[in-house]
């Protein structure tokens, strides 16, 4: 029998990751045992004390054990926990020693949506590919420079040491890895009852470009917001130097470090993101779009908005505007 942690965190932690982690696996044994087949998960909740834990002062949480009484453990689960990344990761330092040491002796370890600050904080992550939230993208890059982010991917499995998206995609994870222990015919039963998309790899269609601005490089900011004004128009890097005081080599360095977007990829994301709005609220057509956004090359256009967002223009405005889908 596959012993699975799922651990109960200090702070405000993420209830749907601990109870869909929690009723997946038990669902599995339940289907086993009505087939008149050995249970092949047993599920504990654990934390750092047996008492409750309040989770944004509404609800409470019961630990089953204290992760020092668990002396060997198969999978290991982090869920994510809610607040400032700094705060979050010193108030549960206890358990990386821990998580270390039972992944030594061949526990694998999984991290739903930011729990993988948690898990890229055991150094576990270093030179590997992780992904998270998309709204703590920036944050985790300054965290863990050593760490391979690749925010658009739902599910990331490095030989064990697996981590997921943001929110409620997790459950995408948690029926990969049901698939990987039980397999595919269970995974599909699993997903069925949950109604959870199968096969569902990419976050990107939800994601929402915001550019970083925490950053106190003022000609920098500058630049920016003169990109999300004057997307719709040509803008040349030698433009923006121009407008920032700077030398191009300047501004290409300090842009990037700024923002961890190079110039042209920030100027690409922002008119992608005006297109994706347009999608959403009108029923232009697509070259409309693309000309109000400042593309030329309805190739170029089309290739570059399904890399960020893992859909066509078309499939873009069927999922995302209400007209749309009422048609």
């Amino acid at each position: 029998m596959k012993h699975i942690s799922i651990l109960i965190l200090e702070g405000d932690t993420s209830l749907s990751n601990i109870e869909g982690a929690y009723k997946m696996f038990n669902m599995v044994n339940g289907f086993l045992i009505n087939s008149r087949k050995p249970a092949m998960f047993k599920v504990q909740l654990v934390g750092a004390s047996k008492e409750a834990v309040l989770t944004n002062g509404l609800f409470k949480v019961m630990p089953e054990a204290h992760f020092n009484e668990i002396q060997k453990t198969d999978l290991i689960i982090i869920p994510a926990v809610h607040g400032e990344s700094a705060d979050v990761l010193a108030r549960n330092q206890l358990f990386l020693p821990w998580i270390l040491e039972q992944h030594s002796a061949g526990a694998e370890v999984a991290s739903l949506c930011i729990g993988a600050f948690l898990l890229a904080s055991t150094g576990l992550l270093d030179g590997k590919e992780c992904s998270t939230h998309w709204l703590k993208t920036a944050d985790f890059k300054t965290l863990f420079p050593g760490v391979s982010l690749v925010p658009d991917k739902i599910i990331t499995d490095e030989r064990g040491i697996y981590t997921s998206g943001g929110a409620y995609s997790s459950l995408n994870l948690i029926l990969y890895l049901v698939e990987k222990y039980a397999g595919r015919e269970m995974s599909v039963l699993i997903a069925k009852v949950f109604e959870i998309e199968y096969g569902r790899y990419s976050q990107s269609p939800f994601i929402i470009f915001r550019g970083l601005k925490e950053h106190k490089d003022e000609p920098i900011k500058k630049v920016q917001e003169y990109i999300e004004d004057n997307f719709s128009n040509k803008i040349t890097v030698d433009k923006l130097a121009e407008l920032a005081s700077l030398n191009r080599r300047s501004l290409e360095r300090r842009f990037k470090k700024a923002t961890t977007n190079t110039v042209l990829e920030y100027i690409q994301n922002v008119k992608i993101e005006a297109a994706k709005k347009n999608f959403e609220t009108t029923m232009d057509n697509v070259n409309e779009v693309m000309y109000k956004v400042g593309y030329t090359d309805a190739k170029a256009f089309r290739i570059m908005f399904r890399k960020s967002t893992g859909l066509s223009p078309l499939e873009y405005r069927s999922k995302y505007n209400r007209e749309a889908i009422a048609i």
